[in-house]
């Protein structure tokens, strides 16, 4: 998490802790006028901010929360205990997302060597010194960028149970800089002729590693298809 969790749930309270009791929820909330509109929006980032606490919300003393802290009501719970609890219950719900972000990572870990080890008998792939593995759909006869160019391209990257996280394709083609992205796909696009269209496994050590980035889960090896278009001047 960027933020602390402890401190997200104090800020929560401290600024908005409830919603009103006897209003309506859910599907019978009218979201026509943009107040209504407005205030579904604050909840939607409420909500996300405490999804993983979700199952250890409780939902009517939240509510009750919120609505005296938009009536001004002084709280039910002293204050120092109040954030004392606080930092509590938030530090055990980070404690508990460690848990299960280092599982995840080290079922990506195993799931991700296992596709390794098994494209790396198929014919036609090539596994370099740092473990990208690359297989050549189709050879160009251009230049080699090298790691102070700027490409265009397109690609597709997918995880290895075929979840596609990114792609340009259905759109224009992306420009990157050869030294600002993953080292894994930095290491592809030097080994590429322009007019090649490669596919290529990179493991996590060489990919986004144990944090991760967005849809892409710890620990992860990624797939990309990448066609290298041409190489452009920097701008």
């Amino acid at each position: 998490m960027k933020l602390g969790l402890g401190a997200t749930l104090l800020g929560a309270a401290l600024l908005t802790v409830g919603c009103s009791e006897g209003a309506p929820s859910d599907e019978s909330a009218a979201l026509e006028s943009n107040d209504q509109k407005a205030s579904y929006g604050i909840g939607m980032n409420m909500g996300s901010q405490l999804s993983a606490a979700k199952d250890r919300l409780d939902r009517a003393a939240l509510m009750r929360g919120i609505e005296d802290g938009l009536q001004g009501s002084d709280s039910q719970i002293p204050d120092g205990e109040l954030q004392s609890v606080l930092m509590q219950f938030g530090s055990e719900i980070e404690a508990a997302a460690e848990t299960e972000r280092s599982a995840e990572g080290e079922a990506n870990l195993a799931s991700g060597a296992a596709y390794l080890t098994q494209n790396g008998t198929k014919q036609g792939v090539t596994t370099t010194a740092s473990g990208l593995q690359y297989e050549v759909l189709r050879v160009g006869d251009g230049e080699r960028p090298t790691v102070e160019s700027t490409v265009r391209l397109h690609y597709k990257g997918t995880l290895v149970d075929g979840t596609e996280f990114d792609s340009s394709y259905g759109g224009e083609p992306a420009v990157f800089q050869v030294s600002g992205v993953i080292p894994g796909f930095t290491e592809a696009l030097m080994l590429m002729p322009v007019g090649s269209h490669y596919r290529v496994v990179i493991p996590a050590g060489i990919g986004y590693g144990p944090q991760g980035s967005g849809r892409i889960g710890p620990n992860s090896t990624l797939i990309f298809e990448i066609e290298l278009l041409e190489i452009v001047d920097a701008e």
